[in-house]
């Protein structure tokens, strides 16, 4: 089965999509062209992924013993557009040990 490590990738890469069509397609359907339901919607499943993410961060930090600034690095990194796409290639080296 998938490690959490793995998990964690997928998730991360998910939530990083999500934050890019927030950003990229919602929020200018919002603001140039007067459509707030489109940030309702993907805000919504935005945060609930990255709920999500910290949660199954703080699952694999715990369970893998790793430290607090790589933890810290892993979440910041979901507050910049393609943080988690930087990070998987770090995780990946984490799932083949």
């Amino acid at each position: 089965m998938f490690s959490s490590i793995h998990n964690l990738r997928i998730l991360g890469n998910i939530e990083g999509v999500s934050y890019l069509i927030l950003l990229g397609i919602a929020m200018p359907l919002k603001y140039w062209w007067g459509i707030p339901l489109a940030v309702k919607v993907v805000g919504m499943a935005h945060g609930i992924l990255f709920v999500a993410y910290c949660l199954l961060l703080a699952t694999c930090m715990k369970k893998h013993a790793w430290s607090f600034l790589f933890g810290l690095y892993l979440f910041v990194a979901t507050l910049i557009p393609f943080g988690t796409f930087i990070t998987d290639r770090k995780l990946k080296e984490f799932s083949r040990n």
